[in-house]
């Protein structure tokens, strides 16, 4: 059975930092892409970053480019998303994603596998 874990979210000033994981087990991690998406409320899910299997090739939404960081580390099954500067607009909850494909991809459609998110609130 293929979970995926989310933890790290919580309530942090505007300015601060948070890291989050996703501990991944049922499936071949080191062979799967790694997205991490945001949802605010009355918005739709949103793309923050991805990681390809490899992980050579981190991409991110312009918006998060320079504040968010993807790594990965295949001996642990486990993906991070470190966020600095951060903004009352990043407020949503964030979930991981696998995606069989294993390059970079942007579009949830593509991700096969999904968390159930971790909140992260960013108070003004």
């Amino acid at each position: 059975q293929v979970q995926l874990a989310e933890s790290g979210g919580g309530l942090v000033q505007a300015g601060g930092s948070l890291r989050l994981s996703c501990a991944v087990s049922g499936l071949s991690f080191s062979s799967y892409a790694m997205g991490w998406f945001r949802q605010a409320p009355g918005k739709e899910r949103e793309f923050v970053g991805a990681m390809s299997y490899s992980g050579n090739d981190p991409y991110y939404a312009k918006s998060m480019k320079g504040r968010f960081t993807v790594s990965r580390d295949n001996a642990k099954n486990t993906v991070y998303l470190q966020m600095n500067s951060l903004k009352p607009e990043d407020t949503a909850v964030y979930y991981c994603a696998a995606a069989k494909w294993g390059t970079v991809v942007t579009g949830a459609s593509a991700y096969d596998y999904w968390g159930q998110g971790t909140q992260v609130t960013v108070s003004s």
